[in-house]
């Protein structure tokens, strides 16, 4: 069974739909919030130009989602599948935001429980390379059961090169999760 980048997949507070172009106009009016971006490593994302280039390479992924609230049905942020290696059976799951409307109030755990669960029918690892300085983030890949596994410079979307701290999720530590 081949791996589905974009599937469409819900639970009770979230969907997530395959990302497309027309959505730009209501994801940047989420992106554009620069409180959302302080502690990334490119705080300057909020700006225009510079989510017109974040959005590209969303949608040159062929895995990146648009995150609705079921609740009210408005656009709320994004998230991603890249870097499937289909030989090792693992992919990253990253590039995520979300309306500050929504922090701290089980969005994140929602919208990552969805990807991982969807993941592990098909790769028995997951990682996320987070900003070494993104304390919000590191701290939610925590409460989600990630592994820090080390450090690396990475390139966001054609971006210049971040360190990131890197977790790792592996299918039966996911499975084996106290609910």
């Amino acid at each position: 069974m081949s791996f589905e980048l974009q599937p469409r997949l819900q639970n009770d507070l979230i969907r997530l739909e395959p990302l497309r172009a027309g959505d730009f106009e209501d994801l940047y009016a989420v992106a554009s919030d620069p409180l959302i971006w302080e502690q990334h490593p490119s705080r300057d994302r909020y700006q225009r130009a510079v989510f017109e280039n974040f959005f590209k390479g969303a949608m040159e992924s062929g895995g990146a989602f648009r995150v609705i609230d079921n609740t009210d049905g408005e656009l709320i942020g994004s998230s991603r599948y890249s870097n499937y290696e289909e030989l090792k059976r693992q992919i990253d799951i990253g590039y995520t935001f979300i309306a500050r409307s929504r922090w701290a109030r089980h969005y994140n755990r929602a919208l990552k429980t969805l990807m991982l669960d969807h993941a592990f029918k098909h790769v028995d690892r997951v990682v996320f390379k987070v900003g070494i300085n993104n304390w919000r983030s590191r701290k939610a890949m925590e409460k989600l059961g990630g592994i820090y596994i080390g450090e690396e410079s990475v390139s966001y979307s054609g971006e210049p090169s971040h360190p990131n701290v890197i977790f790792k999720i592996d299918a039966a530590d996911w499975a084996n999760r106290p609910r």
